[in-house]
């Protein structure tokens, strides 16, 4: 019998990029098409695909497929999740089947929730477990900062895919000035994220606080 959705949620944590790209895989081809996950799926797949292929290069590979990891980990949560659902990613949930949103929206929408809510939350457990000490212009924060021009090229070429309807034609119009303006967004909210990590780390010692 095909293993369900949930049945490739409840399988064991992922320990590669190679891992949660296989699952990305899995997730992609049990979400019905329409399912505002299945367009932030498919962004983050792209975005994944192109940071394993890209990994050998960086200063410092091994912390950034932990990082990877524990950060996917996060989104499979967020997808079985019930009364625990984290309060940045309800309004995508509460969407995700909802007629008159396009692909692109629900996209942005969960790259909004991952990038603010999980992404500070995966760069502690990961400094942690690699016992590493946040440090600017150290060689994790310099692959941290080289994603973001990964992050720009997947969006270039997956976002055809997610603009669909008159929105199309606003998109041809402003041609690259509207992607330029997306992602200065999502390098900002990668800055901040990073920021918000520093003071997780600080406060890791008082959790209640944190």
């Amino acid at each position: 019998m095909t293993p369900t959705l949930d049945d490739v949620l409840a399988g064991p944590a992922p320990a590669t990029i190679a891992d949660v790209v296989a699952r990305m895989r899995a997730i992609d081809e049990r979400l019905a098409a329409e399912d505002g996950f299945a367009a932030f799926n498919r962004l983050y797949l792209a975005v994944t695909e192109a940071i394993q292929a890209e990994a050998p290069r960086f200063d410092a590979p091994e912390f950034l497929a932990r990082l990877d990891v524990r950060f996917a980990v996060l989104f499979f949560d967020t997808l079985r999740a019930e009364a625990s659902l984290p309060h940045a990613w309800r309004p995508l949930v509460e969407a995700r089947g909802r007629a008159g949103v396009i692909p692109l929206q629900f996209a942005l929408a969960g790259m909004n929730a991952h990038i603010n809510r999980d992404l500070p939350v995966a760069l502690v457990e990961t400094w942690v477990e690699r016992d590493v000490e946040p440090r600017r212009g150290g060689p994790e924060h310099a692959d941290f900062l080289r994603v973001n021009a990964l992050l720009a090229a997947t969006e270039a070429r997956v976002k055809p895919s997610l603009v669909t309807g008159p929105l199309r034609l606003a998109d041809d119009a402003l041609g690259r000035l509207d992607d330029v303006l997306a992602m200065w967004k999502v390098e900002s909210a990668r800055d901040a994220a990073w920021t918000n990590a520093e003071t997780l780390w600080t406060l890791r010692s008082a959790p209640a606080l944190a």
